[in-house]
């Protein structure tokens, strides 16, 4: 059995990779794990003038649910929340985005699935 330790540390590998991943397709990061009021933020990305909220869903497999599956309308406005808490914290008023990158595999053999505003904030 693995250990959080081991978790957490493959995690932070993943979400290092993804925004490298990201990177390479012209996102620019701005920020990694911001915690706000009950919330974090994976990656905070710019992709020209849109700032984007990144929220990384990682799983080794898909035996139990896609990576996909796990963002709920409460993770949903949990991070619409950490996301206005972050656009004001640091007073910034721009266009914004959320997506989400499901990752699947194991380091280095990952596969990535990007949705480009993959929900709104209402």
């Amino acid at each position: 059995m693995k250990s959080p330790v081991d978790a957490h540390a493959r995690g932070a590998q993943v979400e290092r990779l993804a925004a490298d991943w990201l990177a390479a397709r012209g996102l620019i990061l701005e920020a990694r794990n911001q915690h706000a009021h009950g919330g974090e933020l994976d990656l905070v990305m710019r992709d020209g003038e849109t700032l984007v909220f990144v929220e990384v869903r990682h799983r080794t497999d898909s035996r139990h649910g896609h990576p996909l599956e796990t963002i709920t309308p409460a993770k949903q406005r949990r991070l619409i929340r950490a996301a206005r808490f972050y656009l004001q914290r640091n007073r910034l008023s721009c266009a914004c985005r959320f997506d989400v990158l499901a990752v699947t595999g194991t380091p280095p053999r990952l596969e990535f699935e990007w949705v480009a505003g993959a929900f709104e904030a209402f």
